[in-house]
């Protein structure tokens, strides 16, 4: 998605597509939380902050940083990516001499981001980071990336299964803005239909 579709200001952006530069530097190699699923909770966060009247800067910024731990809690090197991640982007931003009071907009954001765990958002923009990550969980998507994630771990097709029912089916009664959850009903009835349709086969249905 072109950021100058949302965002105006020439400072603005060159910071954003810089921050996405050094964002995109944390990722080896692609997977569940590879550098894809950034660009796509980007995209989904810029469509929900117009919508909602959100700070796209900071939106843009949390966006682009809140997974870039990730790495580094798959591999045992940090407990929570999203306290060490909100670490990192603190320790950047300063180096990139952007506001104290700002970049700690964008630290609440990532560690606020998770499913489970963390601190509840308390900002529009923490909301819409931690609804577009979710949203990114359910529908097509959200299904390609739980059997992704089964195959990096050797997970069975019915543990697939009961990850859907325990996690991604509850997705949609999570979502704190109006927009994401007008975007979840369509990707959660996807899903739905999917995970009865695969529940059937599992056990034999015709």
């Amino acid at each position: 998605m072109d950021v100058r579709k949302f965002i105006k200001d020439e400072r603005s952006i060159r910071l954003i597509e810089r921050t996405r530069e050094f964002a995109e530097h944390f990722f080896g190699r692609e997977g569940t939380h590879g550098f894809s699923h950034v660009k796509r909770v980007f995209n989904l966060c810029l469509h929900i902050g117009e919508a909602e009247g959100a700070d796209l800067e900071i939106l843009a910024l949390a966006a682009l940083l809140h997974d870039i731990a990730r790495p580094l809690e798959s591999s045992g090197k940090v407990k929570d990516h999203a306290i060490e991640g909100a670490r990192i982007a603190r320790q950047y931003l300063k180096s990139m001499g952007y506001p104290a009071e700002r970049a700690e907009a964008v630290a609440h954001a990532i560690e606020a981001h998770r499913f489970s765990g963390g601190p509840e958002p308390r900002t529009l923009e923490a909301k819409i980071l931690s609804d577009a990550d979710k949203l990114d969980a359910i529908g097509a998507i959200g299904v390609a990336r739980v059997f992704m994630y089964s195959g990096e771990h050797g997970r069975s097709i019915e543990d697939s299964l009961a990850h859907f029912e325990e996690k991604i089916l509850q997705l949609k009664e999570l979502m704190y803005t109006e927009t994401a959850k007008e975007l979840a009903r369509e990707r959660h009835r996807f899903t739905e239909e999917f995970v009865e349709r695969l529940r059937r086969e599992i056990e034999g249905e015709i």
